[in-house]
């Protein structure tokens, strides 16, 4: 059950689906190419599961989701931000049938303006990348329903402009929802918002929906789709680039991030390295870091997802050299606070725990909302505490209350 299974780390949970399923530690490590040995260890807590390519084929083996081992979705906590109207409100804004009937009666007030429209838009996307989860949540339903109503009410190039900035509140839905682990209503938001901004042919709103895409096939699993997306979108893509935009060259270089990433979860090192050369020279192209439709594209965001690459690969060497180096003060919140995430795995994975707690405290302290709804930051304290002898020190077991992985 939702937020039942947070005090379990996720080889603990390996182990309780590997006994539902009636399965031996030795038969179930074959049937991924390990050792029994190597199971054991991770079922114990001696060796951290965070690669997603292996735990997504344990999940396969185990026939379960990739969710059910990483703990998602996670309740987000009532606040004065979200109200509690939350993920229920945003589930039942997405799933309503004026979104994709033509009938009579579906909305009840004047359209708003574009430019009314474009400020509320863009005002949610910086709440987005400031980290603020439970605002944007709480907020999405309403902006959904009056971005509708625009693209419904206006005719011409003001409906054309209103498609695309319901597109645009489409992807900002999917963002979020990859983001609390709400994977099939993040495809249906990317789904919709790909309907809605069709009509208008613009190619740089339906590139950055593209990556929406991507990111729901990332959290399902699908990663080898999530390559073929990314090629697939770079065709798509590609005759534009003649004299491009630079939101246009953001958007294309931040499609190679993604399949970047998706390629290193493959176990495909030579695509994850193609991609981010792409993307590198994207970066090199647009010659700043910068956050043209909020991608935060730029050469430092290639680098981070350098570190993170070679993270999901095993290569901690380059993860530890480059990682705690990089200068991210620059980039929205968000960003930042999802490099200190995979500087902290570093840290861990190469036994500098101390770092990796210090690292992971300083990014709580930053943004404590996208922290908490991470799975890296709730196993890794999980996992320390189940591996110190004796009494876990009273810091460690505070930062585990907070993260809600103890009761």
């Amino acid at each position: 059950m939702r937020g039942m299974g947070y005090c379990l780390t996720i080889g603990e949970r390996v182990a309780w689906y590997r006994r539902r399923r009636g399965l031996s530690q030795e038969v179930l490590a074959g049937l991924i190419g390990r050792t029994a040995d190597w199971l054991g260890k991770v079922e114990n807590n001696r060796i951290e599961l965070d690669r997603l390519s292996v735990i997504k084929s344990l999940a396969d083996v185990l026939d379960v989701s990739l969710g059910d081992l990483l703990g998602e979705p996670s309740v987000l906590d009532w606040s004065a931000d979200s109200g509690t109207a939350t993920v229920p409100a945003l589930r039942a804004a997405l799933m309503s049938y004026h979104a994709i009937t033509p009938l009579p009666g579906r909305h009840d007030t004047e359209p708003p303006t574009t430019a009314a429209l474009r400020q509320e838009v863009g005002e949610l996307w910086t709440a987005y990348q400031n980290s603020r989860f439970g605002y944007v949540t709480g907020r999405l339903p309403e902006l959904l329903r009056r971005a509708q109503a625009a693209a419904d009410g206006h005719d011409g190039d003001d409906q054309d402009h209103a498609r695309r900035l319901l597109g645009l509140t489409y992807q900002l839905a999917a963002t979020q929802l990859t983001k609390l682990g709400e994977t099939d209503l993040a495809w249906l938001a990317a789904d919709r918002g790909l309907a809605a901004v069709r009509p208008t042919g613009d190619p740089v709103v339906t590139g950055s929906l593209f990556r929406s895409v991507g990111h729901a096939l990332h959290s399902t699993g699908r990663y080898a789709e999530a390559v073929r997306l990314t090629e697939d979108a770079a065709a798509f893509l590609e005759p534009h680039l003649t004299e491009p935009t630079p939101a246009l060259l953001s958007v294309y270089g931040t499609l190679f991030l993604s399949g970047g990433m998706a390629a290193a979860r493959a176990n495909d090192p030579g695509t994850t390295r193609a991609f981010l050369a792409e993307a590198d020279q994207a970066a090199a192209r647009l010659g700043e870091d910068a956050n043209h439709l909020w991608t935060a594209f730029g050469p430092t965001n290639v680098a981070i997802h350098r570190v993170a690459t070679a993270a999901e690969l095993g290569d901690l060497q380059v993860a530890i050299d480059l990682g705690p180096r990089l200068d991210t003060t620059a980039l929205p919140m968000e960003r930042r606070v999802r490099h200190a995430l995979e500087v902290a795995r570093a840290f861990s994975s190469w036994n500098r725990v101390d770092d990796a707690q210090a690292a992971l405290l300083d990014a709580e302290q930053m943004a404590p909302e996208q922290v908490r709804h991470h799975f890296l930051s709730r196993q890794l304290a999980l996992t320390w505490i189940r591996r110190q002898r004796g009494k876990p020190s009273t810091e460690l077991v505070s930062l585990a209350r907070r993260l809600k992985v103890l009761d």
